[in-house]
């Protein structure tokens, strides 16, 4: 598509994807749209599934949605009550983990130059002083997830129920926006293609990583859980660096760094031969990273992995841990669009 030839309504439906998407994040909906899109597309990938195995397409259609809506709500249902009671205990695991990683920085700062100790924290108590001006600077976000574990929850539901109905008209060949009719208006048309190619973005994305971060996780499980324990040389809350691993996984190349470097810590805090290992499998895991990146991520929405991180940076700084989140999928959507229309 020429960006030339673009029509006054693909220009509206552009301005109007934007805003939106703006909204998305200033209004804290964020939840709504994400659990919204992980349905449909559920949805959109297993129809054909159950259409090859014989199944009458209507029933196909009402099973793939009752099955996907069911999973994906129980799923984030168990996730919200987990968050909740994480919460409610103080994130002890976590304050464990920062303790940890305290007693290594401590047993490293005499080994260090003296302006790499100076811009390390000096112990636990500054530790968790740099943990309080993160907590200012995101504050609305943390609160919101510590006090509103229930909006989020009704979010997601919303969300959830929002994907099945326009799934379920998709696949029933309606139109989702545009009238009833059977009639097209250039605009709802227009706005059907930023949808689509928003719901596109989302499963090259999201989808792709998670299947690195799964990935990620079995070979550092398997580090932690057996490798480290045969040398003689366990480590402690190895089950909690195993969730964080997954969890900030999920996040494209800054979360690979902050689970990084919560192991070595750890590792170190029992010995430097241990951080030694630790270092050495996860210099070893990155690479391999490195390179699912660009073979599932890269190819698909052509974006190298500084651009996915500088998105990251420019959306927490403007909208906080929402804009972290959304980053590498409105990224993905943005660079899509601007590509169809000869931009770039």
């Amino acid at each position: 598509m020429d960006s030339d030839k673009l029509s006054r309504w693909e220009w509206a439906s552009l301005v109007l994807a934007g805003l939106a998407l703006w909204l998305v994040l200033e209004l804290h909906i964020l939840s709504v749209l994400l659990s919204g899109l992980l349905v449909y597309e559920l949805v959109d990938l297993t129809v054909p599934s159950f259409r090859r195995l014989g199944v009458n397409t209507a029933v196909a259609k009402t099973i793939s949605i009752a099955v996907m809506t069911s999973a994906v709500a129980g799923a984030l249902l168990v996730i919200s009550l987990w968050l909740g009671s994480f919460i409610a205990a103080g994130g002890q695991p976590i304050q464990e983990l920062m303790s940890q990683m305290a007693v290594a920085l401590e047993h490293i700062r005499p080994s260090l130059p003296q302006g790499v100790a100076d811009f390390l924290p000096a112990d636990i108590n500054a530790l968790k002083a740099l943990g309080v001006e993160w907590l200012r600077g995101n504050g609305r976000q943390v609160a919101s997830i510590g006090q509103d574990v229930g909006r989020l929850t009704v979010h997601i539901i919303v969300g959830i129920a929002i994907g099945a109905l326009v799934a379920f008209s998709h696949e029933m060949g309606e139109q989702v926006l545009g009238g009833t009719d059977g009639r097209r208006a250039p605009l709802a048309d227009a706005g059907r293609r930023r949808c689509r190619n928003l719901a596109t973005a989302f499963r090259q994305v999201v989808f792709s990583q998670v299947r690195i971060s799964a990935v990620n996780t079995v070979l550092t499980g398997i580090f932690l859980a057996v490798v480290m324990p045969l040398f003689g040389v366990p480590l402690p809350l190895t089950k909690t660096l195993i969730v964080v691993t997954f969890v900030v996984g999920l996040l494209p190349v800054i979360g690979n760094l902050i689970s990084n470097t919560a192991i070595v810590l750890v590792a170190l805090s029992v010995s430097p031969y241990a951080a030694a290992g630790a270092l050495a499998f996860l210099i070893g895991i990155h690479k391999l990273e490195y390179f699912l990146n660009a073979a599932i991520i890269g190819s698909r929405i052509h974006a190298r992995a500084w651009e996915l991180l500088v998105a990251m940076i420019v959306m927490e700084a403007a909208f906080g841990v929402a804009g972290l989140i959304a980053a590498p999928v409105f990224y993905a959507f943005a660079k899509q669009e601007l590509k169809n229309a000869g931009a770039i």
